[in-house]
């Protein structure tokens, strides 16, 4: 999945999502942790996280984890690109409040079929289109199987917290018209987009996946 497709859905909808979040209190500990810093990279390079295996993991093994169902939509970009997205807003993981976008992998075809059988379109200030879609098309993406996460914790997290957990970043890429600092850590396949004036956006993807989905932050 390329880069331009999430990153522009994700900026569409981190308002939204911003405020929905608040603070975690009085939530126990798992006691298997899921923590955003808890990756596991198996032998075949697919990564895991949250309980969560990118490449393998099926949004049904998703919401019987987080015991959620998640609001499923389709999105088309201003470009006409298609990206499908379960989005979990009010979670906890292992005590952490956190909102999570699971993105889907799906051909672009399967996609455009899913947009046509569409049952409400919502047209964003982005420029793009939020489909609302069937419902035999949801029950059918219960065994689609999860591409790449985006997690959004509710607190804010500063650089010296981000370095003590996750370690120095193979290259820090700052983005000039928002002040983001990109944080690669591409063995990882773990992209922390650092905001100093606001909360960090993680998005986990499949290592091998990692440089092709960059390469429009990297080289411009």
């Amino acid at each position: 999945m390329e880069r331009k497709i999430f990153l522009g859905i994700l900026a569409a909808t981190l308002i939204a999502i911003t405020l929905a979040i608040i603070l975690p209190g009085g939530r126990t500990v798992d006691e298997q942790p899921r923590l955003p810093w808890l990756i596991e990279i198996d032998a075949a390079g697919y990564p895991s996280v949250f309980g969560i295996t990118l490449g393998k993991s099926r949004l049904q093994e998703v919401r019987d984890r987080f015991r959620e169902q998640g609001e499923i939509n389709l999105f088309r970009s201003g470009d006409g690109s298609f990206a499908v997205e379960a989005y979990f807003g009010r979670l906890y993981l292992s005590g952490i409040r956190a909102a999570m976008i699971i993105t889907l992998d799906l051909d672009q075809a399967t996609m455009q079929q899913m947009y046509d059988r569409g049952l409400r379109i919502s047209q964003m200030e982005s420029g793009g289109k939020k489909v609302k879609l069937a419902a035999s098309d949801v029950i059918a993406l219960e065994q689609a199987i999860i591409d790449h996460i985006t997690y959004l914790p509710a607190t804010d997290l500063d650089d010296e917290l981000i370095a003590s957990r996750f370690g120095e970043p193979d290259q820090r890429i700052e983005e000039e018209s928002s002040g983001l600092v990109h944080w690669l850590y591409p063995e990882k396949g773990l992209d922390i987009a650092v905001n100093p004036d606001g909360k960090e956006v993680f998005q986990y993807l499949i290592p091998a996946h990692f440089e092709r989905a960059m390469e429009p932050l990297i080289t411009r």
